[in-house]
């Protein structure tokens, strides 16, 4: 055999040892735990064949705790580039057969490799996150490496989407760099996220709390927010991010992506003219009325399970992908809060970034009182959404299906924080207040001295809701461009769209604003 023959047979086998990352046995411990290995997750990812694997014969360089003996070709992440319907990603996946998935400044010099290449060439960067932390052979030189991988997170920020998927355990200060990115997706009972441990919690607090419930996938899609996705298998949490892809464009140079449409856009959905309840106290559902207009009935909600108040998520408009923001009335009555606020601005603001333009349907009857809200500094994180509405330069329709009431009014997205387009339906109310409020308060005194105070509130609520509880009043001064029938909303948004298709707006020159945090 010639020597250059040799030397194709070695690099074959170096290829198949470091296939197998920390071997056969630790790949069937992955297995056991119901779990896939890194390579195994990116070919799902991907489309099939378009891998193309980088660093593969990296080996870390530590010499300390006799690590210069344990040497494994890849070091514990796979990265590399492909494509996810023909639309080219770099990804990286750390594998857990290697070190338990631990970083060390080599695996962290891969990552950042291919954050920087992914920056380069203006492409998405997908993390799979299934790490024991950080390697503590390496001591400090590990810590270098995250906070590496931190900054470029930063700096990626607003110029390519980010999207990271904890397939396993992610803790200490490896959460912050999936915090730092776009879009969180965590595995429903085999990931969990948290700054300090169930034995540190136990010594410093006292408290007793198992992984699970400390940081598991439920607790930070309901209750913390950190998630915007879980997923039952590694299957469908691949596939969901495949979507997910589908719907944001490569980079913020780029428009947004559009695909053929079969769904006319003049569709008319004659549900949409009886779905407001007569008792302006009655409940109906939101997700009705955007299955009745979105294309095909599609949307792909963000943080379904959180702050249920609001609504977020991607649809298409004619094959257009679109940022939709509604409220919910059929949870808390669609009032905005502390939760429902910060969930609605950063959505915006990852719209606005990445040149999606939105659609939000109001309907909401104001900010939720309280104690609890006031010192949770409800005051900041509303203004969190209004600075993300009144920022954002994209193309903005906004419908108003019932309820728009004072601050909350102005929050979502109104005329006054330049939106474009303002529809309203015929049922709705835009006022400083419910009428029954407003008479209260412009009548006290007269309600006092009246023969029957209940008759006499009573007449005067039907007077201010005649006078300003309607769309007519709002678009009499312009602020809403037209009262719509509700069955004919997809096709006037579509063509809103279209008028806006060519818009151009420019925030004023400065570094950056100083948003309320």
């Amino acid at each position: 055999m010639s020597n250059q023959l040799e030397k194709v047979k070695e690099l074959i086998a170096l290829r198949e040892k470091a296939r197998l990352g920390g071997g056969e046995k630790a790949i069937d411990k992955q297995h056991q735990r119901g779990k896939y290995t890194a390579r195994e997750r990116i070919a799902m990812l991907l489309d099939e064949g378009s891998f193309e694997e980088m660093d593969m014969f990296v080996e870390h360089r530590c010499t300390n705790f006799g690590q210069e003996k344990k040497k494994v070709l890849g070091d514990g992440v796979v990265t590399g580039c492909g494509t996810i319907d023909g639309r080219l990603v770099y990804v990286f996946a750390q594998d857990f057969t290697v070190f338990g998935g631990s970083l060390s400044e080599t695996m962290s010099l891969k990552i950042c490799k291919v954050m920087d290449k992914a920056m380069k060439m203006g492409a998405p960067c997908i993390g799979i996150n299934d790490s024991g932390g950080a390697r503590i052979q390496e001591g400090i030189n590990a810590l270098a490496g995250y906070s590496e991988i931190f900054q470029r997170n930063i700096m990626a920020s607003g110029v390519i989407p980010q999207i990271s998927g904890i397939f396993g355990p992610c803790a200490g200060g490896a959460v912050y760099s999936p915090a730092l990115t776009d879009f969180t997706l965590m595995m429903e009972g085999t990931s969990y996220m948290f700054l300090t441990g169930p034995k540190v919690v136990k010594t410093v607090t006292g408290e007793d709390v198992d992984e699970e419930h400390l940081g598991g996938a439920s607790v930070h899609a309901s209750k913390s927010g950190v998630t915007h996705f879980t997923a039952a298998t590694e299957e469908e949490g691949l596939a969901l991010i495949r979507n997910l892809i589908s719907y944001i464009p490569q980079n913020n140079m780029e428009k947004t992506p559009v695909i053929p449409c079969d769904d006319p856009i003049d569709r008319v959905e004659d549900s949409l003219n009886e779905i407001i309840p007569e008792d302006p106290m009655q409940a109906y559902d939101m997700y009705d009325v955007i299955a009745a207009i979105v294309d095909n009935g599609e949307f792909l909600e963000v943080q379904p399970q959180y702050a249920k108040n609001i609504i977020v998520g991607f649809a298409r408009f004619n094959g257009q992908s679109v940022g939709v923001v509604a409220n919910q009335p059929k949870f808390l009555a669609g009032v905005l809060d502390c939760n429902a606020s910060r969930k609605g601005a950063r959505f915006v603001r990852f719209c606005d970034a990445f040149n999606i333009p939105i659609v939000t349907l109001v309907d909401v009857p104001g900010f939720l009182p309280g104690t609890g809200q006031e010192y949770n500094a409800v005051i900041l994180n509303g203004a969190k959404l209004l600075y993300a509405f009144g920022e954002c330069t994209v193309p903005k329709v906004t419908v108003t299906l019932r309820k728009s009431y004072g601050g909350s009014h102005i929050v979502m997205s109104y005329k006054q924080l330049r939106g474009d387009m303002n529809y309203a339906w015929p049922t709705a109310e835009i006022a400083v207040m419910g009428a029954s409020g407003a008479a209260a308060v412009l009548y006290a005194k007269e309600a006092k001295e009246a023969e029957d105070p209940k008759a006499f509130i009573a007449e005067k609520e039907a007077e201010y809701t005649k006078l300003f509880a309607n769309p007519y009043n709002a678009a009499k001064y312009g602020y809403i461009d037209d009262v719509i029938e509700p069955r004919n909303t997809r096709f006037r948004i579509i063509r809103a769209l279209g008028q806006l298709a060519t818009k151009r707006l420019v925030n004023p020159a400065k570094k950056h604003g100083n948003i309320p945090l």
